[in-house]
């Protein structure tokens, strides 16, 4: 399937709930691309084609709380790598650093296990949608604090009027989407 094929074939299976979870908000839920065993298979292989060459290859994959987990400990299965997950603070039971990131209102908090990755270790970030951008800036923050480089941030879907993949691409973040839901 051609590459512009595949990201239209998933964004037809992306589900928008209008007025979730308040009004005036258009949820985009990805939870039918994970019901559909083939649908599940594209999405899955869009990612492992990409990051199958030596190149972009990761060494690790690391996933965002929680939606990211479905999809990096798949891709990283594939790819026969490592999974971490960064979770929501007091979620893991080891050593853990931290990071706070602003929401619109208030603050969150995810965690890391200290022993997660290493030091030169080649991470590839991924969570289901990129929004504001928060939480995939504080992922990166902690996998740096612990010595690896993200190599690049993936995502599902881009919402970019909310600024999120401006600000992580601003921060020299490369960040690769499959869907696009700007001005719709």
């Amino acid at each position: 399937m051609p590459h512009n094929s595949v990201n239209q074939y998933l964004r037809d299976h992306i589900r928008t709930v209008p007025d979730w979870p308040t009004p005036g908000v258009q949820f985009r839920d990805i939870t039918p691309l994970l019901q559909d065993a083939k649908v599940f298979r594209v999405l899955i292989d869009a990612f492992v084609h990409r990051y199958m060459e030596a190149e972009r290859r990761p060494s690790v994959v690391a996933g965002l709380d929680a939606r990211g987990f479905i999809l990096g400990s798949v891709i990283a299965y594939e790819l026969g790598v490592g999974f971490v997950p960064i979770r929501k603070k007091g979620k893991l039971p080891f050593t853990t650093v931290e990071e706070t990131y602003e929401l619109e209102y208030g603050s969150a908090t995810v965690e890391l296990h200290t022993d997660a990755v290493k030091p030169g270790d080649r991470v590839l970030l991924i969570d289901d949608l990129i929004a504001t951008g928060g939480t995939m800036m504080a992922g990166k923050k902690l996998l740096e604090k612990l010595g690896a480089s993200v190599m690049e941030g993936a995502a599902i879907v881009d919402l970019p009027e909310l600024g999120g993949s401006a600000k992580i691409r601003a921060s020299g973040l490369q960040l690769f989407t499959l869907v696009d839901f700007g001005g719709h």
